[in-house]
């Protein structure tokens, strides 16, 4: 039996003097009436209406009764009414979890904007690079760039990057010109080249890296000049000219739109590298989440676009 229900059904009678006419009021058959009644007397175990041909009368077990159901209804429907108000009007606190650099260049701006269009909300964002357990950790919500192992969770797919390699243009020129006197014009033409030259490494990727070369799988193990756990101080010893780096696509794109590094080896690439807001998938999609993912999704998805149309410019 559905307890609201038969509460809802109990009052309706009362207020409206009859079966029948609670009935109506419900659009409901009075058989049905009568038969929710009589379930939640037999369930409490008491009679809440005395009946007679001409009237309904509220025992005293049925008028303290009526009272408790009354404010339980009232509490329902006022949950209800702000569960409603939230979903045009957030409130709350959204907490998020991203990778580093991605979360400081893409997700912190639009948060900042979400934040200023609803006042009512906060916020805090989490920028860790490593894989966060979102139901232990107890984020609402998390970027994700790679393939999902988690089959707890619900991806909602943003777009991709790629893995790139990269180095400052005057280091690719001397290298180029050493290349040429070297292999008679043959300059940077295969990634197994990377054995010989100067690289930086991020050290949670590790000293392999893997390329997709003419159609065939490869991993080349480089012996790095340079390694760093933060890609910021990697992308500054590229520009600086110490060597060649893997980095993602997003991680380099302002370096490729100014110049200060350029690709290589861009033909070479594995395969795109999906990106998707993920969410627990035990849970319901509270309003704050739903505001932020309809807010953002739209333009995550052009920057993303943004970032491949720069690396086909190359």
């Amino acid at each position: 039996m559905d307890k609201l229900k038969a509460m809802a059904t109990f009052v309706a009678i009362v207020d409206q003097g009859s079966m029948s006419a609670a009935a109506d009021q419900l659009a409901r058959s009075p058989a049905a009436v009568v038969r929710s009644l009589a379930e939640l007397e037999k369930q409490l175990g008491v009679r809440l209406l005395n009946r007679s041909t001409r009237r309904l009368a509220l025992t005293d077990e049925g008028r303290d009764y009526l009272q408790h159901c009354r404010r339980i209804l009232a509490d329902v429907d006022a949950a209800e009414f702000q569960l409603d108000t939230r979903r045009a009007n957030p409130a709350g606190k959204l907490s998020i979890t991203a990778p580093m650099m991605f979360g400081r260049m893409h997700i912190a701006p639009l948060l900042n904007q979400w934040l200023q269009q609803h006042e009512g909300m906060s916020a805090e964002l989490t920028l860790l690079d490593r894989t966060v357990d979102l139901i232990e950790e107890g984020f609402d919500l998390g970027l994700r760039i790679g393939q999902l192992a988690d089959s707890s969770l619900v991806a909602k797919p943003l777009g991709h990057v790629r893995w790139v390699l990269c180095t400052s243009p005057d280091l690719l020129k001397r290298l180029t010109q050493t290349q040429q006197q070297e292999q008679q014009n043959q300059s940077l033409i295969h990634p197994l080249d990377l054995q010989e030259l100067p690289t930086l490494a991020f050290t949670a990727s590790g000293n392999h890296w893997p390329f997709r070369h003419e159609g065939s799988d490869c991993t080349v193990k480089i012996k790095p000049v340079f390694a760093s756990n933060q890609i910021d101080t990697l992308l500054q010893a590229c520009r600086d000219g110490l060597g060649i780096t893997r980095v993602l696509s997003y991680q380099a794109q302002q370096d490729f739109e100014q110049g200060t590094l350029v690709p290589v080896f861009a033909n070479s690439s594995p395969a795109p590298v999906p990106v998707q807001f993920v969410m627990p998938h035990n849970r319901l999609v509270s309003p704050r989440v739903r505001s932020f993912l309809n807010s953002t999704t739209e333009p995550l998805q052009q920057r993303l676009q943004d970032i491949e149309q720069t690396l086909s410019g190359f």
